[in-house]
């Protein structure tokens, strides 16, 4: 059973528990205070209905005036009172509207003996004893002496309440079964609509997840809400958007490392051959086969230290260190390549600075890829390498050059591996930043590359607490 179906299917249970419990608590409770209601309804009338017959006792002196008390009152039930109370559109009632009799209740008056006086159902006759009667039972009294003189019954049986009242609640229970199973058609409805919607994010992911499996591109989910479903989403298509930034990256690292490795093999191929063929001097082709040599290395170790920072195996040797003298020493490294470039290689004028706890060797790597790259952009030009102490007690080292530049858009991806702004610019194998980062990121700090674009030049600066807690 799919999980829009099981969403759908509590939700229905619990609304039709819900609503079968509310109907019989309702039900129960109206049921409850409706026979209160209607017992208490017989107390009062059964008062009203002694006082009347004690004001005609009272006003006669007798039982004579017992049937017009009865009939004004509404309980007399002969054929020439139902046709009058139908012409007139009455249902009985009392004194002031006192009275709820719009039918038949039957009522029976006893002297103070027990003896009948008046059944309006003629089912006793005049003088009879009577039998224990139940119902509700008042006094009747001799309003000018306050002498109890006979008594009242009213609905003795109470048989018509009791049908009516069951008419009524039986009523009642079908207007709430039908209403609870509107209710329940609408929260179906609902519970269906709630339930798509809750599915059909996840049935989208699903089918998106299925496509990232088979390796067929991922289409983007639609976010329609800010809730946790539309949470979901938007984190799927940033892991999607950045899955496929990933495998092109990947793709564009095996070309490049296919480039790269194709091409000192084949030098290596063709000086070997040219010695075999007495074509090329040795020790020349030695030179030239050490160089290539050389290369492959050096590719081989910046992959391996890849998948060092990859998999948070890159280890630190820290010591204290000299910055000034680090720098020295690395700028006078790369000075015959500068020279060789036709490069103006300079240190700017170092301050006093206090000696840091770095790795000296990853420091001169990560200075020495920022150099490498500045010195093959800029061709006959100037590099200046500058360091500085700001107030934060964070060592700020900038490498700039006037060389190429790179355009904005293309700053967001420097970072990026094997990445090249242009490839008929660009060589080399696009390591050399993605790892001077790592370095300069175990160490603490930050790096960040700015250019005001094409041909105007291009600065490296990265950033290295003065000492670290590493």
């Amino acid at each position: 059973m799919s999980l829009r179906w099981r969403i759908t299917r509590v939700l229905i249970i619990v609304i039709a528990l819900t609503v079968a419990w509310n109907l019989a608590a309702s039900y129960y409770t109206i049921q409850r205070q409706f026979d209160a209601f209607v017992s208490g309804l017989g107390r009062i009338e059964a008062s009203n209905l002694a006082r009347q017959l004690s004001r005609a006792y009272t006003a006669v002196k007798g039982w004579d005036t017992v049937d017009m008390a009865l009939s004004a009152s509404g309980y007399l039930y002969d054929d020439q009172t139902e046709h009058r109370e139908e012409h007139e559109g009455k249902g009985g009632g009392g004194e002031d509207g006192e009275g709820f009799h719009i039918d038949r209740l039957r009522v029976v008056i006893v002297d103070h003996a027990g003896r009948s006086i008046r059944d309006n159902f003629s089912e006793l006759e005049m003088g009879e004893m009577t039998r224990a009667l139940s119902g509700q039972r008042r006094e009747i009294l001799d309003l000018q002496t306050g002498q109890m003189v006979g008594f009242v019954y009213l609905d003795v049986n109470q048989n018509f309440l009791e049908t009516e009242s069951r008419g009524f609640l039986r009523e009642l229970l079908l207007s709430f079964i039908a209403s609870g199973l509107f209710i329940l058609i609408i929260a179906l409805l609902l519970a269906t609509s709630l339930s798509r919607r809750i599915t059909a994010p996840i049935s989208a992911l699903t089918e998106a997840t299925r496509a990232i499996a088979q390796r067929n591109d991922a289409t983007l989910l639609p976010v329609t809400s800010g809730d946790e479903l539309g949470q979901m989403s938007a984190t799927f298509n940033q892991m999607t958007a950045a899955l496929q930034r990933q495998r092109e990256l990947r793709k564009r690292l095996i070309n490049d490392v296919s480039h790269e490795l194709n091409t000192p093999l084949t030098v290596i191929q063709l000086e070997a051959r040219g010695l075999l063929d007495e074509l090329q001097e040795p020790g020349l082709a030695a030179q030239h086969i050490i160089q290539e040599v050389t290369m492959l290395r050096n590719l081989v170790n910046d992959l391996n230290w890849l998948a060092e920072t990859d998999s948070g195996e890159l280890q630190l040797r820290l010591e204290q260190c000299d910055i000034r003298q680090l720098l020295t020493s690395e700028v006078e490294r790369w000075q015959a390549q500068a020279q060789a470039r036709h490069i103006s290689l300079s240190l700017n004028p170092v301050p006093q600075l206090p000696t840091s706890h770095l790795d000296p060797a990853r420091i001169r790597q990560a200075l020495g890829n920022i150099l490498h790259n500045a010195l093959q952009h800029s061709e006959g030009g100037q590099v200046a390498v500058a360091v500085t102490m700001k107030a934060d007690k964070h060592l700020h080292i900038s490498v700039t050059d006037d060389g190429a530049g790179i355009d904005p858009s293309d700053l967001p991806h420097i970072f990026e591996r094997f990445y090249q702004t242009d490839q008929s610019r660009s060589p080399g194998r696009g390591l050399g930043l993605d790892i001077a980062r790592a370095i300069i990121e175990a160490h603490g700090g930050a790096i960040a590359v700015n250019s005001e674009g094409i041909g105007r030049g291009t600065t490296v600066e990265f950033i290295l607490p003065l000492s670290t807690g590493i």
